[in-house]
C-alpha cells in the first residue's frame, strides 16, 4: 500500500517537474528591422513584451539585426521603435522551449529627407544587398563608455535635429529644398548648370504615405524638369503596395533645325510582402510613354525573391528590364535632370526615336559574418539599342545623336549587348563611422574594333568583349565636423564604352573611376527652422575612360562610361 502511494507521489513529482525543466530551456527571438522601403535601421530599439508584463529591450546592429535570447516559453509581442518612424508591432509570437523564432519588422512613416548616394543600388531594397545609405535616415547614436552605440533619447534627438526650433515639425511631415550648380569642365561633359530640387512627404492615417519629389534645371534654354508623385500604403499583413507617377521634360535643341523637348510619362505599381519570415517577394511594373519625334511606349516589369536560408544567409533572384535610375538613389538634391542620369534611356537614329530595352537576370548568395558581409553573384544581360553617352559638339551629326544642352553631352545608339558575368562583394565595418567595400566583377562590355572610327560607323564597328573590373569604396562621418563622405574608384582592365555589370545594385556599386561626395552640416544656422548642409558631388574627376571618335565635321568626339561633372550647392531639410 505504501509502495503504491510512493510510486504515485513520485510520478506526480516528475509530472510537476517536467514543465519546470522545459522552462529551463530558454528560447530566442531575432530578426531584422527595416524601413518601409527596405533600408536596414541601425540602432533601432526592439522591445520584447511577455504575458507577465515582463519586457526585454535590445538594439539593432549596423545591418538592422537584433537578437533577444534567454526567453521563457510563452506568447510574446515584439515592438520596434526608431526616431522619424512610426512603431512597428508583431503580436502573438509563440515560443516553444529551446526554439528560435525569426521576426522581421518594418517601420513605416516619415521621409528620409537627406539621402547620400547609394553608389548604385533602389535601391537595394533590403539589408542583404548592403546598399550604403545615409546615416541621416537612421536614429542618432551616441557612443557609450564601453564603445557600444545606443540611441539618444527622443527628446534629446529632437533637440539635436532642430526639434526645439520654432516651426520644426518632425511628426508626420518632412521636406527638403536644394540649390546646386555645376562647374564647366572645358569640353569634358559638364556645364555651368543650375538646378533646384525639392521633396515633400507626409504620413496619412499612420499607414499611408504620399510624396512629391522634383528637380528643375536651367542652362540658358528651356528648363529640364523631373516630377515624381507617389502613394504607398502599409497593410496589416506586411504588404506595401505603391503607386507612382513620373513626368520628365528634357530639352534637346537643334533637332530638325529647331529646339524641341523630350517628354516622358511613367506610371508604376509595385508591392512587397513576406511569407513566413523566410521568403520576401518584391514585384511591379512600369508603363512608359515617350513623346519625341513620334511616340514610343514600353512596358517594364521587375521583381525579386529573397530566400532566407538562415538569419545570416540569403539567396536572391532578381529580374529587371531597365537600368537602375541613379537619380532616385542619389536624391534629387545632388543629381541633375539630364539625359545621361535619368530614365528612360532614349537615343536617335535617322531622326527616329529609339528606346533602350533590357533584360537582366541575377542570382546572388549573401552571407553576414559579424561586421563583414560577403556576396557572390552571377548574372545575364541582354540589352537592345543601348543609349551610349557621348561628349563634345555633335551638332554636325544631325539625326544620329540626341544632344543634351543641359549637361553638354549627347546619347548615341549603340550595338546590342548580350553578356554574362559574375561579381564578388566584400563589405566590412571598420569602425562606428567608417565602412569599406571591395567589389570585383567580370563580364561583357561594348568596345570599338578599331582605334580610329567615325561616329557614324561606331555602331557597325562595336563588338562585345569581356573585361575585369575592381572597385574600392569608403564611406563614413568625420568626428567633430560631422562631414558625411563617400569616396570610390572603379578600375577596368581595358577600353570600354559601357561599364561592367551595368545593373549592379549591391553595396559594391560605384561609378567608373574616381568619385567623391561630401555633405557638410553648416554651423551657426541654429536660428533657421531647418537643417542646412553644403553638398559637393564629383564624378570621374580625372576624366578617364574617354574613347575618341571622329565627327563628320572633323572634330574629335568622345564616347564615355561616365562624363566628368563637378557640382556643389546647399540643401535645406525641414
Amino acid at each position: 500500500m505504501l509502495g503504491r502511494l510512493g510510486l504515485k507521489l513520485g510520478l506526480l513529482g516528475i509530472a510537476l517537474a517536467l514543465p519546470a525543466l522545459a522552462a529551463d530551456r530558454p528560447a530566442s527571438i531575432s530578426g531584422y528591422v527595416r524601413s518601409a522601403s527596405g533600408i536596414p535601421q541601425m540602432g533601432a530599439m526592439v522591445e520584447v513584451l511577455g504575458s507577465a508584463a515582463h519586457s526585454l529591450k535590445v538594439f539593432t546592429d549596423e545591418n538592422g539585426f537584433y537578437s533577444a535570447s534567454g526567453l521563457l516559453p510563452g506568447v510574446y509581442s515584439v515592438k520596434a521603435y526608431s526616431p522619424s518612424f512610426l512603431p512597428a508591432l508583431r503580436e502573438k509570437v509563440g515560443l516553444q522551449p529551446g526554439s528560435s523564432v525569426l521576426v522581421n519588422l518594418k517601420l513605416s512613416g516619415l521621409f528620409e529627407a537627406i539621402q547620400l548616394p547609394a553608389m548604385r543600388g533602389p535601391a537595394d531594397d533590403d539589408d542583404w544587398k548592403w546598399v550604403l545609405r545615409s546615416a541621416s535616415n537612421r536614429p542618432i547614436l551616441r557612443m557609450l563608455g564601453d564603445g557600444t552605440l545606443a540611441p539618444v533619447a527622443a527628446a534629446e534627438a529632437g533637440s539635436e535635429l532642430g526639434g526645439d526650433r520654432p516651426g520644426f515639425d518632425k511628426r508626420d511631415l518632412k521636406g527638403s529644398l536644394s540649390f546646386v550648380a555645376g562647374s564647366g569642365s572645358g569640353g569634358f561633359g559638364s556645364s555651368s548648370d543650375v538646378n533646384t530640387g525639392f521633396s515633400v512627404e507626409r504620413s496619412l492615417f499612420a499607414s499611408g504615405t504620399v510624396a512629391l519629389q522634383g528637380n528643375v534645371g536651367y542652362n540658358g534654354g528651356s528648363p529640364n524638369t523631373v516630377l515624381r508623385a507617389s502613394y504607398s500604403h502599409a497593410l496589416p499583413n506586411g504588404s506595401k503596395p505603391e503607386m507612382a507617377f513620373t513626368m520628365r521634360r528634357l530639352a534637346a535643341p537643334g533637332i530638325n533645325g529647331r529646339d524641341t523637348a523630350l517628354q516622358a510619362l511613367a506610371l508604376s505599381a509595385s508591392d512587397e510582402f513576406t511569407l513566413g519570415d523566410i521568403l520576401e517577394l518584391r514585384f511591379g511594373s512600369e508603363l512608359q510613354t515617350i513623346q519625341f519625334l513620334g511616340r514610343v511606349t514600353a512596358f517594364r516589369p521587375f521583381g525579386s525573391a529573397d530566400l532566407h536560408l538562415s538569419p545570416n544567409t540569403v539567396l536572391e533572384y532578381r529580374y529587371s528590364t531597365s537600368e537602375p535610375d541613379e537619380r532616385m538613389d542619389k536624391g534629387f538634391d545632388s543629381a541633375p535632370a539630364d539625359l545621361s542620369e535619368s530614365n528612360p534611356r532614349v537615343s536617335m537614329a535617322a531622326f527616329s526615336t529609339t528606346l533602350e530595352r533590357a533584360h537582366h537576370h541575377e542570382l546572388s548568395l549573401s552571407r553576414r559574418m559579424g561586421n563583414t558581409n560577403l556576396q557572390l553573384a552571377v548574372y545575364s544581360d541582354r540589352i537592345t539599342d543601348p543609349a551610349l553617352t557621348g561628349v563634345g559638339d555633335a551638332s554636325a551629326e544631325a539625326g544620329e545623336v540626341l544632344p543634351d544642352l543641359y549637361s553638354e553631352t549627347f546619347t548615341y545608339r549603340g550595338k546590342g549587348l548580350d553578356a554574362r558575368g559574375m561579381r564578388v562583394v566584400l563589405q566590412r565595418k571598420l569602425g562606428p563611422e567608417l565602412t569599406a567595400t571591395l567589389d570585383y566583377g567580370y563580364g561583357g562590355v561594348l568596345d570599338l574594333n578599331n582605334t580610329a572610327v567615325a561616329l557614324q560607323d561606331a555602331r557597325r564597328d562595336t563588338y562585345v568583349r569581356d573585361r575585369h573590373t575592381a572597385a574600392a569604396k569608403f564611406s563614413g562621418v568625420l568626428p567633430g565636423a560631422k562631414t558625411r563622405w563617400i569616396a570610390s574608384y572603379r578600375w577596368i582592365s581595358g577600353q570600354a564604352l559601357t561599364p561592367v555589370d551595368m545593373f549592379n545594385e549591391s553595396a559594391g556599386q560605384a561609378d567608373p573611376y574616381l568619385n567623391i561626395f561630401l555633405r557638410q552640416p553648416i554651423p551657426g544656422t541654429g536660428f533657421l527652422p531647418c537643417h542646412m548642409d553644403a553638398v559637393v558631388d564629383v564624378r570621374n574627376l580625372l576624366a578617364q575612360g574617354y574613347v575618341p571618335v571622329m565627327g563628320q565635321d572633323g572634330r574629335t568626339l568622345y564616347l564615355v562610361q561616365s562624363a566628368r561633372t563637378v557640382r556643389g550647392g546647399v540643401a535645406f531639410t525641414f
